[in-house]
């Protein structure tokens, strides 16, 4: 059902409800009707047979695919992005999807995972088949792409690694890679934040440091209860602090990277909570996810795709140029074919290097 549809000279983006089965009753209890919206270019005419490639797009931590509908200062959103590059003629007519995947713990990384939902299978095995059967789009992974920044970015290189099948190619902005560089730093300041809610309050004085981090569960990455309790603080918040805003979601990477059933609010985190030691176990599940250990095992699906691109300023400011640039070394390894690109700006505000990435999307896509 669509329940908005705007149209004008720059093409017609349509606001659809669908109602998944898959995330039905998914671990953090967020709804699983979601708004999925969908742009249709000015050459996508009622009365045509004409099909297109989609482009999907995966926004990073925090975001919704509607996001990237709304209006933007200083520069285009996405719609108005592709509108003017295919004005330009620098890429052609494509459909573009903006599925909406924020959950409780203020995003997910577009995988499975028994303490977050089945992400994954939600966009292959619902969104993707929708969409298809909802318009007219070139229904083959030849013709399908995805594109995202950050999470997002992470998000299209696991997909292109494990989900090839339903892709032809992929553009990776910033993503999410080298987990040593990338999340290790950050864990201080969360073990900090999650203090605050740790129970006993602390009191000046002897500390007994044995004891205190010996505590059931904290040397296997459990939760002693401060973690519910700042989660249980946060979602009753409208506003963040920026460190409430990290401690998130380095929690919402350790439910996507160390999920298990069996511990407190469904996975473990990689450092004691007290002492802050690191757990080589926890961690090690951690370094399983990076795309830059994963380019061996999938090289085959990574060499089936007809384009990847990615790109990082060189100044990211959570260093993942660094992760970006061993990903690219490990593809040229292997004898994968990529285009990589460095820039010089951080990690933020950085959606004018679509301008390059969707042409090069569009040009591996079109039929």
């Amino acid at each position: 059902m669509a329940l908005k549809r705007y149209k004008g000279g720059s093409g017609t983006l349509v606001v659809l409800e669908h109602a998944s089965k898959i995330l039905k009753d998914n671990p953090l209890g967020d709804p699983h009707v979601r708004k999925l919206a969908v742009w249709l270019p000015p050459q996508y005419d009622e009365g045509s047979k004409r099909r297109f490639p989609v482009l999907y797009d995966l926004v990073g931590f925090t975001g919704s695919g509607l996001a990237h509908t709304s209006w933007k200062p200083f520069g285009d959103n996405v719609p108005e992005r592709a509108a003017r590059l295919i004005r330009e003629e620098k890429m052609g007519p494509a459909i573009f999807v903006f599925p909406d995947c924020f959950t409780a713990l203020g995003g997910n990384q577009y995988v499975n995972s028994s303490a977050i939902g089945d992400y994954a299978d939600y966009l292959t095995r619902e969104i993707i088949p929708f969409v298809d059967r909802g318009f007219r789009t070139l229904a083959a992974r030849e013709h399908r792409g995805c594109f995202g920044k950050s999470s997002g970015g992470y998000g299209v290189v696991l997909h292109a690694m494990k989900y090839a099948k339903y892709w032809g190619a992929i553009a990776d902005h910033s993503g999410d890679a080298y987990f040593d560089f990338v999340y290790w730093h950050d864990w201080p300041n969360t073990l900090n934040e999650l203090a605050k809610h740790r129970a006993p309050k602390r009191k000046p004085g002897a500390y007994d440091a044995l004891r205190e981090s010996s505590r059931k569960g904290l040397a296997e990455g459990l939760d002693d209860g401060r973690i519910k309790r700042f989660l249980a603080h946060v979602w009753k918040k409208e506003k963040l602090s920026t460190a409430e805003g990290h401690c998130i979601m380095n929690l919402c990477m350790a439910a996507t990277y160390d999920p298990d059933p069996k511990a407190p609010l469904g996975f473990r985190v990689p450092f004691n909570l007290e002492s802050g030691e690191a757990i080589g176990r926890r961690w090690s599940k951690w370094r399983e996810h990076d795309p830059i250990n994963l380019v061996a095992k999938y090289r085959d699906n990574l060499k089936s795709l007809r384009g990847i691109y990615i790109d990082c300023g060189w100044r990211d400011q959570y260093h993942i140029h660094y992760g970006s640039r061993i990903l690219a070394k490990r593809l040229a390894q292997a004898g994968i074919g990529h285009r990589y690109e460095e820039f010089d700006d951080n990690h933020s505000d950085v959606d004018y290097r679509m301008d390059v990435s969707l042409p090069f999307l569009y040009r591996a896509l079109k039929p």
